[in-house]
């Protein structure tokens, strides 16, 4: 799997570093960034929670 953030659709709210800090970061300009763009399995549950959890949307999960 590969982490995708859309910055056109993140607002930096931040409910994907509070799940899952070590794939997403926020930085200083309010956009959350991907830290593992292609994070192991076992953190999978992780990261889709992150991507359940963004009222923007703005993170996808890419099946490789």
């Amino acid at each position: 799997m590969r982490v995708v953030v859309d910055h056109n659709l993140c607002e930096g709210n931040g409910r994907c570093v509070e799940v899952a800090a070590k794939v997403f970061e926020l930085r200083d300009d309010e956009r959350s960034y991907v830290l593992i763009e292609k994070p192991p399995q076992e953190m999978r549950a992780k990261v889709e929670l992150a991507v359940s959890l963004c009222p923007r949307q703005a993170i996808r999960v890419i099946e490789d």
